[in-house]
């Protein structure tokens, strides 16, 4: 097994982005960064505010449920799409939203069958904490500790492992179950290069897209008061978010081509 490299997929992206730019951007800010910025606006602002450590979590209308689910699916579709371009060189922006949305039913079984298995992980236990609370509470306090942590792991572990899924489904032709499989075996061996990976353009995100949501958020009190700053910088952010997603995306891709022929 060789090792990926994370230099020689970067070098790769910024050669197709450079060249795909015109058709990957508006794809991506129509179909991820806007619907995430819709999302934000309709977020209540009790949502937006409350912390774990502030109490119980406020009440959240059954219409923003819907509308959250509805846009995960939409930026879902649209990474499919964006995934589309990167590994089908000559595909039409067209051709890539048809695929994606011929292939987004395979995408969602997928995510529900990793939300059932940690479902039910956490209700095993759960399950083993209330047994315990029976017994010894300082000991079922515990557990609730060392579960909050191991689910936060486990979902780490399986986030990395299945960081292929998306380019498998739009690449393939399989199902559901053989594209988990597909997926989970191309990462194996893999896991600590990939973690790094994701960590770094996590941070590099969240860096980038703070600093323009500051800088623009100025600029927008400076021009419409606090109301301004804050949906310039909203805006800002939400873009500058975007343009490094589309990066990382494309390298995914690269890191998935690397995978099959090894």
């Amino acid at each position: 097994m060789t090792a990926m490299s994370i230099g020689k997929a970067w070098e790769e992206a910024v050669a197709f982005v450079a060249r795909e730019r015109s058709l990957l951007f508006p794809v991506a800010l129509l179909f991820v960064a806007l619907p995430g910025l819709i999302l934000q606006e309709m977020t209540p602002p009790e949502l937006a505010t409350w912390r774990m450590d502030k109490g119980a979590m406020p009440d959240i209308p059954a219409s923003f449920m819907l509308s959250t689910l509805i846009g995960v699916i939409i930026i879902w579709f649209g990474s499919l799409a964006l995934f589309a371009l990167a590994l089908r060189p000559g595909i039409s922006v067209g051709e890539a939203l048809r695929l994606s949305f011929s292939r987004l039913p395979v995408l969602l079984g997928t995510a529900l069958v990793v939300i059932g298995v940690l479902l039910a992980i956490a209700i095993v236990g759960m399950m083993v904490v209330v047994a315990f609370s029976m017994v010894a509470k300082p000991i079922a306090a515990a557990l609730v500790m060392l579960l909050l942590a191991g689910g936060g792991a486990v979902m780490l572990f399986a986030s990395v492992r299945l960081l292929l899924l998306n380019p498998v489904v739009i690449d393939g032709n399989e199902g559901v179950m053989a594209s988990l499989r597909h997926s989970w075996a191309l990462t194996r061996g893999h896991f600590w290069r990939l973690f790094g990976f994701l960590l770094v353009l996590t941070l590099l995100s969240a860096i980038v897209g703070s600093a323009a949501q500051v800088i623009f958020g100025l600029v927008g009190r400076l021009v419409a008061g606090a109301e301004g700053a804050r949906l310039v910088g909203g805006v800002a952010a939400a873009v500058v978010s975007t343009v490094v997603q589309v990066y990382m995306l494309v390298m995914i891709a690269r890191l998935y081509r690397q995978a099959e022929a090894d």
